[in-house]
């Protein structure tokens, strides 16, 4: 084994990208609440940027060839921002999703744009989780009082023994917006078999950690936006499709839908700094209608989920497998897609990867193309999972993933990619030239 590039690489882990204030807010305790991210000293680059040792490990482990060494010549630039590296809720490879710490974390690996997945408070305050009913998972609310309140709390025995932990289910809408700053964010996980509270929430997959679970301070919209801006970050907020019935308490699936616009309207946020998103069509419909100038940002985000054709199943080099053509999707009104990374990629059959058709009439229709979510599962030497489809033959180690980012960058032409470790694209991104 040769050993001498691994001892290169070394000098090139700790590279920083400073600042003229090093001695930012991100080195500070985390701010409490809106007032006080809003009362901080807001400089245009409040971050020092930081590569860490993943990216590296990566290229280490690449096959050889012109790519890994084209990486491997970039080992000595300084980090920086680029919007073509989109934090995907933080940084929740590591830090739990949609919490302070991990939003801190993406900033300074070199997102340029930053996602809250949008929920509600059931007295109407928008905040960031991944779904509406996901608290048991991501957070810590079974260990609190607020779990007597969930849509289906847990349910323990005369022995103390928890007996449904296949069905509990707490949701933003069960509490208020002061409840839910009261909770602590965890790494996403839940063990549906286990049989104490306690072992329910101890499930962090083995591939990632919790190490830095320890203080998980969730966020509001207001707050997050708040946060972003200090962080010289953009805007991507997903709306999250309700799990409750709508309207709800009187508040109506359209109220939702401006609620968002509006608050980014009330921070002063220009719509050219927003880019909202949904898997539903109707969302994008309305946006487009009723706020031309943020909906000319909207995202369409697409997977097999909400884009398959009565049926039929998914392929993504079949149209006829479709719901909606990529010609009729541009007809909306829509200029930007977010398909799932696989429904981007296919292989030749010989272990090389290219455009899909789906990619392929995409750019023919003229659309705009970001893409998710790299880094967002274990390691890759079986093949990977769910957002590998379809790529058993090209997908080996670890080291592939760069040549995934690589393909969807050059071949498939996509603007953005959203990673869980965006120091990750943001190497690529920045070797690249790519702002």
């Amino acid at each position: 084994m040769n050993l001498a590039l691994p001892l290169t690489l070394i000098s090139s882990l700790l590279i920083v990208g400073c600042t003229t204030d090093s001695r930012s807010m991100l080195t500070s305790k985390a701010p409490s609440s809106t007032a006080q991210l809003q009362s901080q000293p807001q400089p245009s680059s409040p971050v020092a940027y930081t590569y860490g040792v993943r990216p590296f490990y990566l290229i280490n482990d690449m096959d050889e060839g012109p790519l890994k060494q084209e990486l491997q010549a970039c080992k000595g630039q300084l980090p920086s921002k680029t919007d073509f590296s989109i934090a995907h809720r933080g940084a929740p490879l590591q830090l739990p999703e949609h919490t302070y710490d991990s939003y801190v974390a993406s900033a300074q690996m070199g997102a340029g744009i930053l996602e809250c997945d949008v929920a509600f408070t059931n007295d109407g305050e928008l905040v960031c989780r991944h779904a509406q009913n996901d608290l048991h998972t991501t957070t810590n609310i079974l260990t609190t009082p607020l779990a007597k309140q969930c849509t289906v709390p847990p349910v323990l025995d005369a022995k103390g023994k928890l007996t449904n932990a296949d069905s509990i289910e707490c949701r933003t809408s069960d509490i208020s917006a002061a409840q839910f700053k009261t909770l602590t964010g965890k790494m996403d996980a839940a063990n549906k078999k286990a049989t104490s509270i306690s072992e329910y929430m101890n499930a962090t997959a083995p591939w990632r950690t919790d190490l830095y679970s320890q203080n998980g301070q969730v966020l509001t919209l207001k707050e997050h936006i708040a946060l972003a801006r200090q962080l010289g970050m953009k805007h991507t907020p997903e709306l999250k499709a309700p799990a409750v019935t709508m309207p709800f308490n009187g508040y109506r699936l359209d109220d939702y839908r401006q609620q968002l616009i509006d608050t980014y309207k009330a921070a002063g946020v220009p719509a050219s700094d927003v880019f909202a998103q949904s898997f539903n069509i109707e969302d994008l419909d309305y946006w487009i209608k009723n706020e031309p100038a943020y909906g000319a940002n909207a995202v369409y985000l697409i997977d097999d989920s909400n884009e398959t054709a009565d049926d039929k199943t998914f392929n993504k080099n079949d149209a006829s497998t479709w719901r909606h053509s990529l010609a009729d999707i541009k007809a909306r009104g829509i200029n930007t897609i977010a398909p799932a990374l696989w429904l981007l990629v296919t292989t030749d059959g010989k272990g090389n990867m290219q455009p899909s058709e789906y990619a392929k009439q995409a750019k023919a229709n003229g659309l705009k193309i970001i893409t998710w979510s790299i880094e967002r599962s274990g390691p890759l030497t079986d093949g990977g999972d769910w957002y590998y489809s379809g790529l058993g033959d090209a997908i080996n180690n670890d080291g592939d993933m760069m040549n995934y980012i690589d393909v969807l960058a050059q071949d498939v032409g996509v603007q953005g990619i959203f990673s869980d470790w965006p120091a990750t694209v943001s190497y690529y991104a920045n070797c690249k030239g790519l702002k």
